[in-house]
């Protein structure tokens, strides 16, 4: 399984990815004493029972890695060279323990890299919903992705020939 190629990008292209995940007290627990985050939202239940949430919420940095990560397989694996940057990033509504999260993908860009001829910059906007299809969180990414290899000898692990010969035919 590989990712796309830069070439393979379609500005306007949506992905609705079909992996989803339902969120747990220990993810929230695990993730907020590990970044060494001490927002009582996150961990304290009592607190959070008295804020407007009514109980405590989901570390949005989780959200946004774990919504950042349900296109990988899809678009990315293998293909990406590293994350430029992320913007506009928005929590328009909260998660709780319980919820069962999934995500959509929309090229909205893509350029020839200035300083490099083997790869090329791609935009991404990243939506995650919740079991109501709610939406969750929100952001615009930019990544740098690989150009097609001029030959199939450069292609990752595990992609079939270009000629649908078998794997051991090599």
């Amino acid at each position: 399984m590989r990712g796309l190629y830069f070439e393979e990008f379609e500005i306007g292209a949506n992905f609705r990815h079909p992996f989803t995940r339902t969120i747990t007290e220990m993810d929230n627990v695990m993730f907020t004493s590990l970044t060494m985050n001490l927002q009582p939202l996150h961990l304290d239940e009592e607190f959070a029972k008295r804020s407007v949430h009514g109980g405590r919420v989901l570390n949005s940095l989780f959200t946004l890695a774990l919504i950042g990560s349900f296109h990988v397989p899809e678009l990315t694996m293998g293909t990406t060279l590293g994350n430029l940057g992320y913007d506009k990033v928005k929590f328009p509504h909260p998660v709780f323990h319980g919820d069962t999260l999934r995500a959509e993908t929309t090229i909205l860009d893509k350029r020839e890299s200035r300083s490099r001829d083997d790869s090329g910059i791609v935009w991404f906007e990243h939506r995650g919903y919740n079991q109501d299809d709610v939406l969750i969180c929100e952001c615009t990414r930019v990544g740098m992705m690989a150009k097609k290899p001029a030959d199939d000898s450069a292609a990752p692990q595990g992609e079939p020939p270009a000629d649908g010969a078998e794997e051991g035919a090599r």
